[in-house]
């Protein structure tokens, strides 16, 4: 055995406790039967470690894509039991493709289409609308609604159908957790969840609804879509779901790489995860993330490599066949207390603390939380996306141009932040404070042509583009015009502090005023002055 070796099987083996009983919980929540949950986390924690790159990453259900694959299913009609699974291989597996086709197109930066104020003001309605919808599992009461606000009316005007010892057994369980979370070395759900197998028999006499048999038989399902549902749905539902997973994922495993001062590769996470979700579609499971809270067990536990994840899987499937009939009598009331204490850690308004001081992003937020309690988890998603592009359009498309001054010998600044920078007498020098792109190329150059008349004995104006990575076509042609403005007006453009892109798409676009000489001016103070710099 190497150093790794046995703590790496210790921690397998006290996360295997954890994630077990919450494999079980999350696929109640996904509306599926409890052995979809096991057969994700075995897909999910082998898949990952034999593929993934992260040494603490926990690849199991989750509890924010359980709840998206449930409003999906609901959408796409899914009311049978048997529906309901073959609509969640359908969606699992797609997103699993879904991973797979961004991996090869090499997409692993694309977790940051997201803003963190958006996809915590997200989580947050998220995990609120997760844990009202586990209520009437606490409750042993019947709902009929999925929106959020009309479920809390329905919840509170059916208050009398409460079955009180179900309700008895979730408090008791949720505050157990809660307690036991307190003390790290203790494992809180295991302690919970076998004093509740073993006042099962109790409870039962009491009406209290136990999690049921478990069915473990491997099948591959038969993809045979409902009549009447089309393809582009299902391909909408299952890149929703991949989104969130890996928005999700990606973020709790480079959390745990800048932590350790290690490089985790995008690209072969989202084959990683794509694989396990396919497998786990195919075998009926639910979807599969690495989730924080598994992550962060699995690291406190004192995994040193992937084996840990491996170990955890043979030891939960050691478990499930060993003792499968105990698994079976876990109340439901107490699987509903899992999931609450779960993701109650999304529900921490401690997390928005820095923003309110700050002063930044704090209606974002705001929105993106309101958007999942109001339109839904699946729209509020969407809206989420939408908002965080239209935040950056937004941001992008307020052009700001800045007058530069010299200070000093060489350095040129704002004029505005410092007003004791001096301008070159006869020439405007000029600076975009965002890169130039086909929203805001035409209004930049816009203010560049009023620049030029406010201050008629301009005769050179000097561009400074160290803003702009690359140009696009409709700020070469933005560009184009403006030469062509200040060539009749006798005013010298030039073109300073260029990237390597911006420059060849300049030089591609051969415009008559800026020959390629002219664009390799290497500072501002060299193009003030006319000295180009030669490649």
């Amino acid at each position: 055995m190497t150093r790794t070796t046995v703590p790496d099987i210790l921690a397998g083996l006290s996360i295997a406790a954890l994630l077990l009983p919450e494999a079980v919980a999350y696929s109640g929540l996904a509306g599926l039967p409890p052995q979809a949950g096991v057969i994700a986390l075995l897909a999910g924690l082998g898949c990952y470690g034999l593929i993934g790159s992260s040494r603490f990453a926990i690849v199991s259900a989750t509890s924010s894509s359980a709840a998206v694959l449930a409003s999906a299913i609901a959408a796409l009609g899914g009311d049978s039991a048997t529906e309901r699974a073959v609509l969640a291989s359908i969606l699992v597996a797609g997103s699993g493709i879904a991973f797979a086709l961004c991996a090869a197109l090499r997409l692993g930066a694309m977790s940051n289409l997201i803003a963190r104020p958006v996809l915590r003001g997200y989580t947050f309605g998220l995990a609120l609308v997760i844990a009202v919808s586990q209520w009437p599992h606490l409750a042993n009461v019947p709902a009929h609604s999925r929106d959020f606000f009309v479920l809390i009316v329905e919840l509170l005007r059916e208050y009398r159908a409460w079955h009180l010892p179900s309700l008895a057994c979730g408090l008791i369980a949720l505050a157990g957790l809660f307690l036991l979370e307190r003390v790290p070395q203790v494992p809180g759900t295991l302690v919970v969840i076998v004093a509740s197998i073993l006042a099962a028999p109790l409870l039962a006499a009491q009406g209290v609804v136990l999690t049921g048999p478990i069915h473990l038989a491997l099948s591959m399902p038969a993809f045979s879509v409902p009549p009447g549902l089309r393809a582009l749905p299902i391909i909408e539902y299952s890149l929703a779901i991949m989104f969130i997973l890996y928005a999700e994922s990606y973020s709790s495993i480079r959390t745990f790489a800048l932590k350790h001062d290690e490089t985790v590769p995008p690209n072969r996470e989202l084959f990683a995860l794509g694989v396990a979700n396919l497998v786990s579609g195919l075998l009926r499971g639910t979807p599969v993330g690495a989730g924080y809270s598994a992550t962060s067990a699995n690291e406190a536990a004192g995994a040193q490599s992937r084996l840990a994840g491996l170990s955890a899987a043979f030891i939960v499937l050691v478990l499930v066949l060993a003792f499968l009939g105990w698994i079976e009598r876990i109340p439901a009331p107490v699987l509903a207390a899992v999931i609450i204490h779960a993701v109650s850690k999304s529900l921490r308004l401690s997390q928005f603390r820095n923003y309110m001081r700050w002063r930044r992003d704090r209606l974002l937020a705001v929105a993106a939380g309101l958007a999942v309690l109001v339109l839904g988890v699946l729209n509020g998603l969407l809206a989420a996306i939408v908002l965080t592009v239209v935040l950056l359009l937004r941001s992008l498309a307020r052009p700001r141009l800045s007058v530069l001054g010299l200070v000093g010998e060489h350095d040129y600044v704002s004029v505005l932040r410092f007003p004791a920078a001096k301008t070159v007498p006869g020439m405007l020098v000029l600076r975009p404070e965002e890169p130039l792109f086909f929203a805001n190329a035409e209004p930049l150059m816009l203010q560049v042509r009023e620049r030029v008349r406010a201050e008629p004995g301009t005769r050179v104006v000097v561009l400074s583009l160290e803003e702009s990575p690359d140009l696009d076509s409709t700020s070469l042609e933005a560009l184009s015009e403006l030469c062509e403005w200040l060539s009749r007006h006798g005013v010298e453009l030039r073109v300073a502090r260029l990237k390597d892109s911006a420059r060849e798409a300049l030089a591609r676009a051969n415009l008559r005023q800026l020959t390629p000489s002219a664009l390799h001016y290497a500072s501002v103070d060299d193009a003030v002055r006319g000295r180009r710099v030669n490649p």
